[in-house]
């Protein structure tokens, strides 16, 4: 009987030993999997536009309304004839309809305004012929000297020049950031005497397209930045 206690109690012990053994290892093995870096991968190019948008807004100024209305009209067919001649189609021009102001109808109205009536127009350029949009703008001088006055001040009729092609270099891009990201955490594992494991987790940033520099607003910058978090093991 004593005999039988003996060996029972050594078979417990033993059992207690051996899952001692593997608790103590899961333990080491959690520590492990909780070791990790988190890195960063950047992946920059620049590109050209591929659309532009160019509104013209001109302003006419007259004491008579029926004058008002002929030179909206002569001044509005010069700028499209100004266009047309550099190449832009009909399909790629929108008249806007002009709007006209009666200085002396507002409630804040002076009779001694020199012009009673005020026309604003705009013609908008929509089109992928970056090239003849910036030869254009430097030729409105000679629009100008027909008797066209056109409003360079007005934030909301800016030039804008877009990139539309970002689908097409979206893989190779992240796949670019991914790259680096992998270099710089293989580097801070080395410098660590550890070994680079498989992604834990991995999150895309937002791609972002902005002009390169503000005198060249036809070239854009694309840019995307990974994070990335690798397990390490020693």
């Amino acid at each position: 009987m004593q005999t039988a206690t003996l060996v029972q109690g050594a078979l417990i012990g033993l059992g207690l030993a051996v899952a001692g053994f593997f608790i103590g290892n899961g333990f080491v093995d959690a520590k492990a999997l909780e070791r990790s870096v988190t890195v960063k991968g950047l992946s920059e190019r620049e590109v050209p536009a591929d659309v532009a948008i160019w509104p013209l807004q001109f302003n006419i100024a007259d004491n008579q309304l029926d004058s008002l209305v002929k030179r909206i009209e002569q001044q509005t067919q010069a700028v499209v004839s100004f266009l047309k001649e550099r190449g832009f189609t009909d399909t790629e021009l929108t008249l806007k309809p002009p709007t006209i102001t009666d200085k002396q109808a507002q409630s804040y109205g002076n009779e001694n305004v020199k012009y009673r009536y005020l026309a604003q127009a705009v013609v908008t350029v929509y089109t992928d012929k970056i090239e003849q949009i910036i030869a254009a703008n430097k030729d409105l001088l000679e629009l100008g000297k027909t008797g066209v006055v056109f409003s360079q001040d007005n934030y909301e009729y800016r030039t804008q020049y877009l990139y539309q092609g970002l689908n097409d270099i979206k893989p190779q891009m992240i796949e670019e950031a991914t790259q680096n990201a992998r270099l710089v955490a293989e580097k801070f594992a080395g410098d660590s005497d550890s070994q680079l494991g498989k992604i834990k987790t991995a999150r895309q940033g937002q791609f972002s397209i902005t002009d390169r520099d503000s005198n060249n607003p036809h070239i854009k910058k694309v840019r995307v930045v990974s994070t990335l978090q690798y397990y390490l093991a020693d």
